[in-house]
C-alpha cells in the first residue's frame, strides 16, 4: 500500500507533505515577553506541544539538545533558555499520553557510546509501539566537551567518521537478535569503538528507530545520503532548496538507495493573518520581538568577535572588521568565516539603509510562511510538489501553543488540496514516513 492511496484525501492528488513540530529554545526563536510563553521545563509544556501535533497528524515531534549553557563574553547568555530536561527521558514520558506521533530526540555521536545509546533508543521505541527516532549530531567544540571525560579531544574533521561509525555499530546492536527472541553475540572493532557481548533489548518494534541527520556540509550531505532516513535542514529560498533537493538526493543511487529512502525536512516558521497584509505586520512585530536590542548586538558580536556593547543597536554597522581569531561566544555554531558574513551585511546595510537590528532582522530570518491560511497552505503544496523538500518542520515562536493555529486552519486546507493525509496509515513512524523497514541483517 502506497502512502500516496491510503488515508489522504484525493487519491493520485500528487506528492503527499511530511509535517514535524519541533519544541523550540536552544536559540532565539522563543518569544519570551509574549505573556502566552509558558515553561520550557514543565511536562504540561512539551505535552501540550505533542498532543497539538498528534491531532494535525503530524509525523513526529522533535526535540533539540543543549549539553552545556552557551555563554557570551564568560557569561550564560541570559536570553537562551536554561535548564534543558534530557530529550530521551521526555519522551519516554511522551509516549504515554501520545499513540501515533513520532518521537524524535537529537544526542550527540560525540559524547555518547554506543551500546548505552543504542539500548536507549531501543527501549524508546518498544515503549511507544515503534515510534522511536535518533536525530545524529557531533560534536567538536572543546567547550562543551568539558563537561564530559574525553573533553575536547576529537578533531573537527573526525567527527563524522566517529558518527559513521557510531551509527555502524548502533544498527550492528540492533540487528543483534535473532526474531522474534535470541540474542546472537556481537562484535565490533573499529577506528573509534571496540565492543563486544550480548545487547540487552529485543529487535524493535520498528526494527532499527529512524535516523535524522541535521547538517549543510559536504560531509553532512554525504552521511545523509549514506544513512539517514531523514535529513533536518535550513534553507532561506525555495530556489536554495530545490538545489540542496537535488544535490544530496542524487547522492543516494552511489548507497545503492532510491530518493524516497531519504525525507526532507528543511525547518521552517510560520505567521498566519486574516489577511496578507495582518500576516506580513505579525511576522514584523514577532521579528522584533526575537531580535530585541540585547540579542542584535549579542549577534553582531558573534560575527565581529568583539565588545560591541558601546554602539547602539539602531545605528549603522561598525567600520572595524571582525576578528577571526576570537572566542567571545562559547557553545554556538562558529561563523564560517567572518569577514565575509561582515561584508555581506554592510552591503546589504548600506543599501537599505538598515540599522544594526534591522540587518540582523534582514540576515537572520529563518524560512519563513507568511501570509493567510490558504495562502500558506498552497505555497506548502507548491514547495513540495515541487522538489524544494519532502515536508517541514515547523518551529512555532510560542511555547506550548504555538501550532495550534496552523493545526485549526492549515492542516484541513491541506487535507482538502489532497496533499495531506486525513488518518494515520500506520503505527509506526516509518509508516508515517513511507519509509521501507531495515532488512534483518542476520
Amino acid at each position: 500500500m502506497s502512502e500516496k492511496t491510503v488515508g489522504h484525501a484525493g487519491q493520485g492528488a500528487g506528492k503527499q507533505i511530511h509535517l514535524a513540530a519541533h519544541f523550540p529554545g536552544v536559540n532565539s526563536t522563543t518569544v519570551w515577553s509574549d505573556p502566552r510563553s509558558r515553561s520550557h521545563i514543565d511536562f504540561s509544556s512539551f505535552e501540550h506541544l505533542a498532543r497539538t501535533a498528534e491531532r494535525g497528524l503530524f509525523d513526529f515531534f522533535f526535540l533539540a539538545e543543549g549539553l552545556r549553557l552557551r555563554e557570551h563574553k564568560g557569561r550564560i547568555h541570559d536570553l537562551d533558555v536554561v535548564g534543558r530536561p534530557e530529550s530521551l527521558t521526555v519522551l519516554a514520558a511522551l509516549a504515554a499520553v501520545t499513540e501515533r506521533l513520532g518521537l524524535a530526540a537529537t544526542v550527540s555521536a560525540t559524547f555518547n557510546e554506543p551500546f548505552e545509546l543504542a539500548r536507549r533508543f531501543a527501549t524508546l521505541d518498544h515503549l511507544s509501539a515503534g515510534r522511536a527516532a535518533w536525530n545524529v549530531v557531533t560534536t567538536s567544540d572543546a567547550f562543551t566537551g568539558e563537561n564530559f571525560r574525553r573533553g575536547g579531544y576529537l578533531d573537527r574533521a573526525d567527527r563524522y567518521t566517529r558518527a559513521a561509525e557510531f551509527l555502524a555499530a548502533a544498527r550492528q546492536l540492533w540487528d543483534s537478535w535473532t526474531p522474534p527472541d535470541r540474542p546472537r553475540p556481537f562484535a565490533h572493532h573499529g577506528e573509534h569503538f571496540a565492543i563486544e557481548g550480548e545487547f540487552t533489548v529485543p529487535r524493535s518494534p520498528q526494527g532499527h528507530p529512524v535516523v535524522i541527520q541535521a547538517g549543510d556540509s559536504p560531509e553532512g550531505r554525504e552521511f545523509a545520503a549514506s544513512a539517514a532516513d531523514v535529513i533536518f535542514t535550513r534553507h532561506g529560498t525555495p530556489e536554495a532548496g530545490r538545489a540542496f533537493y537535488a544535490d544530496v538526493k542524487g547522492r543516494l543511487a552511489t548507497y545503492g538507495r532510491t530518493p524516497d529512502d531519504l525525507k526532507i525536512m528543511p525547518g521552517v516558521t510560520y505567521v498566519l493573518g486574516d489577511t496578507a497584509a495582518e500576516a506580513q505586520e505579525k511576522a514584523a512585530e514577532i521579528r522584533r520581538a526575537q531580535v530585541s536590542p540585547q540579542n542584535a548586538i549579542l549577534a553582531l558580536e558573534q560575527v565581529w568577535g568583539v565588545d560591541l556593547s558601546s554602539y547602539d543597536p539602531d545605528g549603522p554597522l561598525p567600520d572595524i572588521d571582525p576578528d577571526p581569531g576570537s572566542e567571545l561566544a562559547q557553545g554556538r555554531v562558529k561563523i564560517g568565516d567572518p569577514l565575509a558574513v561582515a561584508a555581506k551585511w554592510r552591503a546589504l546595510s548600506e543599501a537599505k539603509g538598515l540599522s544594526i537590528r534591522q540587518t540582523v532582522i534582514e540576515t537572520t530570518a529563518r524560512q519563513t510562511f507568511i501570509g493567510t491560511p490558504r495562502s500558506v497552505a498552497e505555497e506548502l503544496v507548491e514547495a513540495v510538489r515541487t522538489d524544494a523538500a519532502d515536508g517541514f518542520i515547523l518551529i512555532p515562536h510560542l511555547t506550548p501553543g504555538g501550532l495550534d493555529d496552523f493545526v485549526e486552519k492549515v492542516v484541513p486546507l491541506l487535507q482538502e488540496r489532497g496533499a495531506y493525509r486525513t488518518e494515520y496509515e500506520g503505527a509506526t513512524l516509518r509508516s508515517h514516513l513511507g519509509l521501507r523497514e531495515p532488512v534483518w541483517k542476520g
